[in-house]
């Protein structure tokens, strides 16, 4: 028998993976499947780049990346168009994606210099007769291991920040959106046209696993939590230090004082873009018992009107078909167990798409509240107050992003959350802002990108002091003398012994 290709799902042909749309089945892309030897000749030819791409400095790399950038911009719609057809994402929220990539990508290039160059750091007592120096030098050739479901903006915060901190950078695209991480790496050669400072290696699995072990310096990887695991123990065969960003079961919570209509936008909007394959959705919704009802009206409300399809829509199909049936199975659990759908339920799983739904008085230890579903669904349920609802949000070991909505105590919640994220009266924001650091806790990862903590993620801290005088209290040293060492004690006590 023949096998059956479903629309979307990665095959390799005569060496080469063939991308298609989740959706139509139309072809994306033809990209050719390395094997573990031409990982590590990629590699290789990188670190040989990686050379050249240092010595440039700091102002030539940020001129080239600022091209880049420029190239990025002016060519929105091509990329946007190309992401839709790959991914099924539409058009609109994929440019919103590569809107924001530019965004990272031209505050990692303005700010390296800022954020990593030389600088001096003040001495203290025991080695007054020293300065201090610290600088961050590049890793040479850092591996990133890029998703699916934002092929764009989520590795940009990885290849960015890595490049502008002086790196060579290898892209393991995922498998399901080969073609858009090809596109970035040729629309970057045609910029920085001189060494190959960033490419891309295609394939499975096995490529990404042959890329942690093909001698990088770093490995930077998006993807789910037990992918991640793997990466990590595929790395710590050499100990290559890893930025992990995993999973997320996100919550957002609705306090009494809640302006409810923002709160219910921000719920559909964050829980329901992109088909709600977002690692920082808002999957969980606790809302405090005097405002549930109504609030739960105004999310059914919004996400009721809410078009599913292929073209000119606001949810696309499901980029990655195994996931159909998670979503299914998280659905109909929730309902076995005395959940109720107040919109979409056991029959929005209409493959390629999921139709919005919203589900209520779901149970805590149902696979719908505690696992990653990844589709377009919410779960709402009624809490008595914030405290409550901060304990149950902060119950499972996934603690990437989160929001809170309320007027005087919404920061005071946001602090309490035990994640890496929030946002106070709306929804994944965070991600957008170049300035702040992206990442997680517990079982959604470790490491940071964007900010000045995501390019100095991509840069080793390196330490110099530097002799300005004679030793007036020689310490260390086999020549200090009884009377040396009964003056540092003395000067010690006068100074910390108060």
């Amino acid at each position: 028998m023949t096998a059956v290709h479903v629309p979307g799902t990665p095959v390799i042909e005569d060496g080469r993976l063939v991308s298609t749309n989740p959706a139509t089945g139309a072809e994306a892309g033809r990209l050719l499947v390395a094997s573990p030897a031409d990982v590590e000749a990629t590699v290789a030819q990188a670190r040989a780049a990686s050379g050249w791409w240092a010595g440039l400095g700091v102002a030539a790399r940020r001129e080239r990346l600022l091209r880049w950038r420029s190239r990025l911009a002016s060519r929105i719609e091509e990329l946007a168009e190309l992401i839709h057809l790959e991914g099924g994402k539409p058009v609109a929220e994929a440019v919103v994606e590569v809107v924001t990539a530019v965004e990272h990508l031209d505050w990692a290039a303005r700010n390296a210099k800022r954020v990593l160059g030389p600088r001096r750091v003040r001495s203290r007592l025991m080695l007054a007769e020293f300065s201090a120096h610290l600088e961050y030098q590049p890793y040479g050739v850092v591996g990133v291991i890029g998703p699916w479901n934002y092929p764009v903006f989520t590795p940009i915060g990885s290849i960015a920040y890595a490049l502008a901190a002086g790196n060579a950078v290898v892209l393991k695209p995922s498998e399901y959106t080969p073609a858009v991480g090809q596109w970035l790496v040729d629309s970057f050669a045609e910029v920085v046209p001189e060494e190959p400072v960033f490419a891309a290696v295609h394939g499975l699995g096995d490529v990404g696993a042959a890329l942690c072990r093909s001698g990088v310096d770093k490995v930077a990887f998006t993807g789910s939590t037990a992918t991640g695991r793997k990466v990590m123990a595929a790395c710590a065969e050499s100990l290559t230090p890893v930025l992990i960003e995993a999973g997320g079961k996100d919550a957002m919570i609705v306090d009494t004082d809640a302006d409810l209509d923002a709160a219910a936008a921000a719920a559909v909007w964050g829980g329901l873009t992109n088909a709600g394959q977002t690692c920082i959705g808002i999957e969980r919704v606790y809302a405090v018992e005097g405002v549930f009802d109504r609030f739960v009206d105004r999310v059914v409300q919004r996400a009721g009107r809410l078009t599913v399809g292929t073209d000119g829509t606001d949810i696309g199909p499901i980029t990655m078909p195994s996931q159909l049936e998670v979503i299914r199975r998280h659905i109909d659990d929730a309902l076995a167990r005395g959940g109720r759908a107040v919109l979409g339920g056991a029959d929005a799983v209409q493959p390629p798409y999921v139709r919005p739904t919203v589900l209520v008085d779901v149970p805590e230890d149902s696979a719908a509240v505690r696992e990653e579903t990844f589709g377009p669904t919410l779960t709402i349920n009624r809490v008595r107050d914030v405290d409550e609802a901060v304990a149950r949000t902060n119950a499972l070991r996934y603690g990437l992003g989160g929001s809170v909505f309320g007027r005087r105590r919404a920061m005071a919640v946001a602090r309490r959350l035990h994640s890496g994220m929030a946002s106070v009266n709306s929804a994944l924001t965070f991600a957008g802002m170049s300035t702040l650091p992206f990442g997680g806790v517990g079982d959604s990862g470790f490491g940071r990108i964007h900010g000045a903590d995501g390019l100095r993620e991509f840069a080793r801290p390196k330490a110099i002091t530097r002799r300005r005088a004679r030793s007036l209290l020689p310490a260390t040293t086999f020549d200090r003398t009884d009377a040396d060492v009964a003056r540092l004690v003395k000067l010690i006590k006068r100074f910390y012994g108060r």
